[in-house]
């Protein structure tokens, strides 16, 4: 048994008593005999006798023969070829196509979009139906209910085996706690934002926090903005203040409250990517940790406020539709705690905080079809500034990740 290398092919001599061991309707096991991989281009030469004319060397294959009757040495054709292959597109188990980047990137943003829209409407919906009901608001006791029931949903699907999870855990919990610590900081500056703030206000400063957001993800994640990105960014915060020109009134008090609001909300969105890649769990996992702790620290809030009593002494909203109003609330909290998640995850901070920003032009929309709202000359006009800002933040999305695509 010799081997000879000639260029790039490598020729394996085998012997007639090699053959007859062999299954030769199985060039693999050649290979495996031989501990040469499938990697290269083989060509296989075969030596036989005039006196075993019988053997061949595949089915259909004769072997060839000499003037003399000798038979000669068969050549047979590469098993792979030198030219270079296209790469293979990357498939699933299962056989089907595998998602792209791309493509899981663009359905996070859609699932967010439409749970975020769907629990502002739900809200919206029971704000106008039982807040004329009662003194004051249940907005906290609402977030509450929300999260206990989200608590119950994925809890359910860990019982049904649908999904896993490890139990509670403190040191998880004290690692997960900034993230509802945020949140809980965004929810009440942001209503106290309401309190010293006109609207148009608040809408410029949110559109301040999606720069604020983008500059912590570079400083702390790395990620650079393009050219393009800032210019989105730059047309969405004219826009606002543009339609909110008339209505500007700036108090030292209300500054304050949006610039708190401002932080814990880029500091919410910012700790939740780093929650998302740091602390070892399942997105599933995440839902649960955050509704838990969102309990944990809103409940005793909704009491100081006075909610709960509220809640309780008001006869006319314990009502079976309440209840299921809430109950449906609940539900898209959870999905929506999933895809806020998944979303981050998926794009990174700035994206998210976009799709955000751009959730309001369907609330606006939907708002006027199923509640009537008024929609101003100034609201058209920030629908459609924020709508050309989203366009172009799309597009500096799609032309970076084809340089990336190009490049790798």
């Amino acid at each position: 048994r010799g081997q000879q290398h000639k260029s790039s092919r490598c020729y394996i001599i085998t012997p007639l008593s090699c053959l007859k061991e062999t299954n030769l309707n199985s060039i693999s096991s050649l290979h495996e005999r031989h501990n040469r991989p499938l990697n290269r281009s083989f060509t296989f030469l075969y030596y036989y006798k005039a006196n075993n004319p019988s053997i061949s060397i595949m089915p259909g294959d004769t072997p060839n023969k000499g003037d003399d009757g000798e038979m000669k040495d068969v050549e047979m054709a590469p098993l792979k070829s030198d030219a270079p292959t296209a790469p293979s597109t990357p498939r699933t188990p299962g056989g089907s196509l595998a998602p792209t980047p791309q493509s899981k990137a663009l359905t996070a943003c859609a699932m967010y979009s439409f749970c975020s829209v769907s629990m502002v409407l739900t809200n919206k919906s029971l704000a106008s139906s039982y807040n004329h009901l009662i003194e004051g608001d249940l907005n906290i006791l609402l977030v509450v209910f929300q999260a206990i029931t989200a608590v119950c949903c994925v809890e359910l699907c860990k019982r049904m085996k649908w999904v896993e999870y490890p139990n509670f855990n403190m040191r998880t919990a004290r690692l997960w706690a900034p993230v509802n610590i945020l949140f809980c900081g965004m929810l009440f500056t942001g209503m106290a934002s309401l309190q010293y703030n006109s609207v148009p206000m608040v809408t410029i400063f949110k559109n301040i926090t999606n720069i604020v957001v983008t500059a912590g993800d570079f400083y702390f994640f790395g990620t650079k903005a393009e050219g393009l990105v800032i210019l989105a960014f730059g047309v969405m915060l004219s826009g606002a203040v543009a339609a909110a020109w008339n209505d500007i009134e700036i108090s030292g008090l209300g500054l304050f409250w949006m610039g708190m609001n401002c932080i814990c909300t880029a500091g919410y969105i910012l700790y939740m990517k780093f929650a998302t890649k740091n602390v070892k769990l399942s997105k599933f996992g995440m839902v649960f940790y955050n509704n838990v702790l969102c309990t944990f620290f809103l409940l005793p809030a909704c009491i100081f406020r006075g909610e709960l009593t509220t809640f309780l002494s008001t006869p006319a909203i314990h009502t079976t539709d309440y209840a299921l109003k809430n109950l449906f609330a609940g539900c898209v909290g959870f999905f929506l705690n999933f895809a806020s998640l998944n979303c981050v995850a998926a794009t990174g901070p700035t994206t998210y905080a976009i799709v955000g920003s751009l959730n309001k032009v369907p609330v606006a929309f939907l708002g006027y079809i199923l509640f009537d709202n008024i929609i101003t000359a100034e609201t058209w006009f920030f629908i459609s500034i924020s709508m050309c800002g989203g366009f172009l933040y799309s597009y500096a999305k799609i032309q970076s990740s084809r340089k990336k695509s190009q490049t790798s």
